[in-house]
């Protein structure tokens, strides 16, 4: 079982890494084999728009995104992760996101694969909501199944992981953590994901 996670954050290594590295630490202590992929490791140019896929799942574009489509095809798990930029996605995630076109319009390469998303903002209420339902429904798009944070004994994280380094406002003044991984909250969140994404795996290989 293979569990690929992909980082659309333009700095590698921080808070949006970090809760994808949860997902997979939760997901490998299940049994699985894990990958992150950090998108600014890749060149990857943008879809042209020539429609070569059309007519057959591939791409004309000769760069990275032939070595992340096979990573893609290889998982049984993809969990995508982007901080937000201006209320969306970041625009290396858009990107990759307009390139995975050829794996969707001629035949759905990723059906049936087991999905996640995450997503990181500075405010609370800082455009997470509408980011997760960007990488959500790209993810459906592909005709993924997708999992959200929701344990058997916790009902009230039935959601994607969305983090904050929003902490608390005291003193006329908001303080911030200085990590996500200081937000107890997502965190959970993040692990349960985990083990929701190997658990429904397993329950469609047996089926």
């Amino acid at each position: 079982m293979k569990i690929l996670a992909i980082n659309g954050s333009h700095r590698k290594g921080k808070n949006t890494a970090k809760m994808l590295s949860i997902v997979l630490d939760s997901a490998k202590s299940c049994g699985a084999s894990t990958e992150l992929l950090e998108l600014t490791d890749y060149n990857i140019n943008f879809c042209k728009s020539c429609n070569a896929c059309l007519a057959e799942p591939k791409c004309s574009i000769k760069d990275d995104m032939a070595v992340i489509g096979k990573k893609l095809i290889e998982a049984d798990g993809i969990v995508v992760g982007s901080p937000v930029y201006w209320m969306n996605v970041t625009a290396v995630m858009k990107n990759f996101i307009d390139r995975t076109r050829w794996m969707h319009m001629r035949e759905n390469l990723l059906e049936g694969k087991v999905g996640a998303a995450v997503t990181h903002a500075g405010l609370r209420n800082g455009g997470q909501e509408v980011t997760l339902q960007i990488l959500e429904h790209f993810l459906q798009g592909h005709d993924l199944f997708i999992v959200n944070g929701r344990g058997a004994k916790e009902p009230i994280f039935n959601c994607g992981a969305m983090g904050t380094m929003s902490k608390i406002f005291s003193d006329g003044k908001l303080k911030y953590y200085k990590s996500v991984l200081e937000d107890e909250v997502t965190v959970h969140i993040c692990k349960q994901m985990g083990i929701n994404m190997v658990n429904l795996i397993k329950r469609l290989t047996i089926a």
